[in-house]
């Protein structure tokens, strides 16, 4: 089964798996939005990210390899009352578009490491100057804790990576360290994480 599969057959056995709630290191962020702005939620899953983005009045994508998901996406933003362009894609082969979005979300995607260099090549390549990356990933210390994240060790994030991927972004927030997760059944509890709030030269 390829992974797209996988998360299908997950999404459709259990919906709202992570929740209906937006992520709250996005919410966090409130401040930084305008309505208008263009927004892309990376891995979106099942929209609680690119929903609530709209909510914001921005103009959003989202994107995630799981047609089911994007499906339950397409849903949920029916519900909220909220336009949500969804788009079935794996992040490392869609093609990018330049300088088109004033924010991407990147919240809990994990890839191996020579496809999140590929997708986070996407990410320099989408945002427009001055645009914001706003990104939550697990870090090596969540290894042996059951609130959610891969568990192989390639796929975690620590600042350094973010450092590496994104060299010449200007750093608004950087933090790796404990959180306490509530996002539905499959992040619970305190985890590892890292944070962070980057711009776009």
């Amino acid at each position: 089964m390829s992974d797209s599969a996988a998360w299908n057959a997950r999404y459709g056995a259990t919906p709202g798996m992570f929740g209906w709630a937006p992520n709250e290191f996005l919410t966090a962020q409130a401040h930084r939005l305008r309505p208008g702005m263009q927004a892309l939620a990376l891995g979106d899953g099942e929209g609680r990210n690119g929903v609530w983005l709209a909510r914001q009045g921005l103009e959003v994508t989202a994107l995630d390899w799981s047609a089911t998901g994007m499906a339950h996406a397409a849903e949920l933003a029916a519900r909220e009352g909220v336009a949500l362009t969804t788009v079935v894609a794996d992040a490392t082969a869609w093609d990018w578009p330049e300088a088109a979005f004033d924010l991407v979300a990147w919240i809990f995607v994990h890839l191996p490491p020579e496809d999140r260099t590929k997708a986070c090549a996407g990410v320099r390549r989408a945002l427009k100057p001055g645009g914001l990356l706003v990104l939550e990933c697990f870090s090596p210390a969540q290894e042996g804790r059951r609130s959610g994240g891969p568990r192989e060790a390639a796929l975690l994030w620590t600042r350094a990576i973010v450092e590496a991927e994104f060299p010449a972004f200007a750093v608004l927030a950087l933090l790796e360290g404990a959180v306490r997760l509530d996002e539905g059944p499959k992040h619970q509890g305190l985890a590892e994480v890292v944070r962070a709030v980057l711009r776009a030269p």
